[in-house]
């Protein structure tokens, strides 16, 4: 039967086109690889190299051969970079609740995290800021990231890690986009879309100034609304770029925001949960996702 070995043989000779370049990378003298390959092409009853010429090239069974090799060593290298893992006491899963808002923003850093940390599974939500709040103290997340909220419990740790701006958006169809500057007279009498949790939280920093307002349980929800001329609503000014240069929304000129309107943004972990050395590497990498 053949071994890893041999396939490392075959995968890197195939790459340098040489087999004295292939022993050279694995500290073998050429006479091993060549015998290698061969004891390969027996096992697998084949000729994976034309030999005719100077310099060794692929058979027609070789090129199809080659990207399974690969594969099969992949497998092994991931297989052994787990249980390296596991062996650390890396955790097996962890899971995150992250406002739908700030998905783009975790995003960022979970290739690097995958990279790292190989053995563990990742479960992330995208869920409203209360919803956030909800799952990390009930102990069905192990991390959250969040806007911040007056609402919660002392068995939570919060660390404010920056803000984000916000911008009051709708529709380009709708009647606002048309005005060059909007005041609080003119939104009142317009559907107001705003964020509440499934459980009925809302957050402080998204006062109802219309005298008709409707919910969505996420931004994402919200966006949808304003995009179909719902009502107007305040959106990170992230989102509300994307949707700008997509031609379907429009960021109003507020006249009672001379900047900017910013919003703390927290990460939070419940305070008795066990810390392993994957949840403790992304925990700190959060805290500098909105450095400047």
């Amino acid at each position: 039967m053949y071994n890893l070995e041999q396939l490392r043989m075959f995968v890197e000779a195939a790459q340098l086109g040489s087999f004295s370049a292939c022993a050279r990378r694995l500290g073998k003298v050429q006479s091993a690889v060549s015998q290698g390959i061969a004891n390969l092409e027996i096992e697998l009853n084949t000729t994976l190299f034309d030999r005719t010429s100077r310099k060794p090239s692929l058979t027609a069974h070789g090129e199809r051969l080659l990207p399974f090799a690969k594969g099969v060593l992949q497998q092994t290298y991931e297989l052994d970079s787990v249980t390296r893992a596991l062996n650390s006491s890396h955790e097996t899963k962890i899971k995150i609740a992250v406002d739908d808002a700030l998905l783009s923003v975790v995003a960022s850093i979970l290739d690097d995290f995958s990279n790292r940390f190989p053995a563990t599974v990742l479960e992330l939500y995208g869920v409203s800021t209360p919803d956030v709040l909800t799952l990390v103290h009930t102990d069905r997340a192990d991390l959250g990231l969040m806007f911040a909220s007056s609402d919660f419990s002392q068995a939570v740790d919060l660390c404010c890690i920056g803000s984000l701006p916000f911008s009051g958006v709708v529709s380009s169809t709708h009647p606002l986009a048309t005005l060059d500057v909007v005041t609080v007279a003119d939104l009142i009498p317009h559907r107001q879309l705003s964020i509440r949790g499934l459980e009925g939280q809302v957050l402080p920093h998204f006062p109802n100034i219309s005298s008709h307002v409707w919910w969505g349980n996420s931004f994402n929800a919200v966006n949808a609304m304003v995009k179909d001329g719902l009502g107007w609503s305040y959106i990170p000014a992230h989102m509300a770029e994307q949707y700008e240069q997509q031609g379907s929304m429009v960021r109003m000129n507020l006249s009672f925001d001379h900047k900017p309107w910013r919003v703390p943004v927290d990460r939070v972990m419940a305070k008795q949960s066990a810390r392993g050395p994957a949840l403790m590497w992304l925990a700190d990498s959060i805290v500098n996702l909105l450095d400047d």
